[in-house]
Parts: C-alpha cells; structure tokens; sequence
C-alpha cells in the first residue's frame, strides 16, 4: 500500500502545520490541494472517503486526516511521522508563546498580519469545496442519484449552520442517504438488509487484536473516567488524554471542555488564562488543540507543555490506525459503500456551512473582501498553491488593514 516515503510526509505535513492557519476546513482544503490535487498520492473519492468517516470518530479532524495520508503514502512510519510533522509548529510556537505569556504578562499582537491570512484561507476553502463537491456529487451516475445526493449535502449544511450538533447531522446525512441511494439503486442488488451487516471479521482487520473488545474497553473506560483535582503533571496528561478521546466538533467544544474542568471543577486556570488561551489557538497555525502546550507550560512548565501536548493528540493515532484499514473494506459493501457517499456528501455540506460561517465573521470591511476576491481568483483561475496563497494574503494585510 505505501508507495512513498516518510521524508516527503514530513516535508508535506510539516509545511501545512506552518501555514496551517484557517481551522480544520482550511487544513483539509490545503491538504486536499496538496496530496490530492497536485502530488496524486490518492485519489479524490478515497480521499473524500476519509474525510467523511474522519468526522465520525473524535479527535481533531484535520489532525486525523494528516495522519491518514501519512499512513497512505509511507505505512506505519508515515502515519507516526505525519501526525507529529503536523502538530509539532504549532505546539513549539504555543510553547514559545506561553513562554512571554508567563515572563512578560501579555499576549504578542499579531493581528494585523491575521487580518490578511484569514480571507485568504477562505479561497482556500472555497478552491476545495469547488472539487470535492464535483467528486462527492457522483456525476457519472444515474440522475436521481446525483438529485438525492445533492439534496443531502444541502440539508446537512443547512442543519449545521442552524446550529444542529455536527456529529448528529453526519450521522442523520449518512443513515438517511444511505437508504435513499439504496432505494434508487435496488434494494436487491446488495444482497437486501444483510449486507449492511456484512462487514469483515475484526481478526480479518486487525490480526494483532487478541485481547476482548469487553476488556479493552473496560480499562479505556476506567482511563478516561480518571479525574485528579490536585495538579500534577500525571493529572495533566490524564485530563487532555481524555479531552483528545472523546471530544467532537469544532474548538467551542474544545473551551466547554476547558472551562467546565480546568476553570470551575479543578480550579487550575482563571478564566483570564483560560481567555488567553483560546486567543492563542486562534492566532496559531495548525491544530487548535494546541492550545494545550500553552495550558500545560502555564500550569507546569515545559514538561507540562509536552505532556499535555502529545496526551490530547494521542489517541488521533490510535483512531487513525484502526479506522484506516476498515474504510476500502467498507466501500466495498453496497450498503456501506452508499452509507459513504452519503457522509462524503454530509462532509462537504459541513465544509460549506463552515465557510458560510467564517465568511460573516471576517470579510466585516473592504480589506478583507478585497484579499478574499483576489485570492479566490488566485486559486480557481490560476491554481496557486495554498501556502503561496496564504503568504500572499499576509503581505496584503498589514498595509491593507493599516487603510481599513
């Protein structure tokens, strides 16, 4: 299966962990760009394939993503040297970052130089909106089948905007879609109710798994349901281990999780730590859950840093490594094959709602819209690569925002 190299998955991940700025929609798009578009590692609906069950388990998306290309393209290595490859700019600039937090009691500004990235990171999205949808839209297939699709893409991006959890209306797009695209294909053609059942034996996916799933999941549980009030660097990396298992959606999730335990439960942070934290997962590149490397060096220095860091990116690296091998296998069934379809569509749904969403909030003045206009043209009409874009965006916005 792995055709590639772990040098050039670390060239890759580690560019996008850079210029990564945007959110999960931004970092699919740029990598969407990057290893489906220009370097061909994979093909478009494969990709799509993993974009949608990604957004099934929990973990940072775009991380987990990061980590499937990795595994793609370079095997075990790839997906080690792909997911830390990713993390690691941002977690270092965190760190950097509570380092004059603590010594120096403020925040660096930055956001002139934010003000010309994020509207460029929209025409980023935008460039891979405008392809995955083509391919989640099935267009050499029967015309019913590309009307329902449609219509499922539309109503999931509509409940997501309207505020429906994202988790549920992946859930609901696939259920439902499923039984659409199975309905207009012919309920006999893969082999009726029972090929929804008919997924590959756990020993035949995973043949290094002799422990029970009962055993496994009673320690999992015993694990996560561990709390320790009183601070200390093994309580730390418990509490963003947990965080990194089991928490879904976008980063708001991520501050009710922070503000519910470190703030009020445990009393670790104060809310204007907590405040200054999420700031930082703003104006950093790459995942927002690092955010954590900031939180641990606040709380315990640079070992806390580093343990918080990789505890909540940890079990992305374990979901990857059991979900990878299970997608070919599922697309193979006719009934899972079109439970796919449908999240692959649900998933670029959730993509435009997300890019509705940032448009209101950032293209507020002509600035914006202006870098937006011009980095949109930029990549649909001349196929400039994300970070050139991005880049691009950043020198404009310093003098433009200056104007504004």
């Amino acid at each position: 299966m792995a055709t590639g190299t772990v040098a050039e998955v670390v060239k890759l991940c580690g560019k996008l962990g850079i210029i990564g700025f945007g959110g999960p929609a931004s970092h699919i798009a740029m990598l969407e760009d990057e290893a489906v578009a220009r370097r061909k590692w994979l093909t478009r609906e494969h990709f799509l394939d993993l974009v949608g069950a990604t957004n099934l388990i929990p973990g940072p998306n775009s991380t987990e993503m990061m980590i499937h290309i990795g595994y793609q393209r370079a095997g075990w290595p790839g997906l080690i040297a792909a997911g830390i490859s990713f993390v690691l700019p941002a977690v270092l600039l965190s760190t950097l970052i509570a380092w004059i937090y603590v010594e120096f009691g403020a925040l660096p500004a930055v956001q002139p130089f934010l003000a010309g990235v994020k509207p460029a990171v929209l025409a980023v999205i935008l460039g891979a909106l405008w392809r995955l949808g083509l391919t989640a839209s099935k267009p050499r297939e029967a015309v019913q089948t590309r009307i329902a699709l449609a219509v499922i893409g539309i109503a999931v991006a509509v409940a997501v905007y309207l505020g429906v959890p994202v988790i549920w209306s992946l859930i609901a797009g696939g259920l439902l879609g499923m039984l659409a695209l199975r309905a207009i294909s012919g309920w006999d053609s893969g082999g009726g109710a029972a090929g929804l059942l008919a997924l590959p034996d756990s020993h035949s996916i995973f043949p290094w798994a002799n422990q029970s799933p009962a055993s496994a999941l009673k320690w999992a549980a015993l694990l996560l349901a561990a709390t320790a009030p009183a601070l200390t660097l093994g309580a730390l990396g418990l509490f963003f281990l947990k965080v990194g298992a089991v928490l879904y959606g976008s980063g708001y999730v991520l501050v009710a999780f922070l503000e519910g335990d470190l703030v009020h439960e445990y009393g670790w942070l104060t809310q204007q730590q907590l405040l200054d934290a999420i700031a930082i997962g703003q104006f950093t590149p790459g995942p927002v859950l690092s955010t954590a490397a900031f939180i641990g060096y606040v709380l315990y220095g640079i070992p806390g840093a580093a343990v918080s860091a990789a505890a909540i990116f940890a079990p992305s690296f374990v979901f990857v490594a059991i979900l990878n091998p299970i997608v070919p296998r599922l697309r193979q069934s006719a009934w899972m094959g079109a439970f796919l379809d449908a999240v692959n569509v649900s998933a670029v749904g959730l993509m435009a709602a997300v890019l509705v969403r940032l448009t209101a909030d950032i293209v507020t003045a002509w600035p914006a819209a202006v870098i937006a206009l011009l980095a949109a043209a930029a990549v649909l009409r001349w196929r400039v690569t994300s970070a050139w874009v991005v880049i691009g965006g950043a020198l404009l916005g310093w003098p433009l925002s200056l104007l504004g």
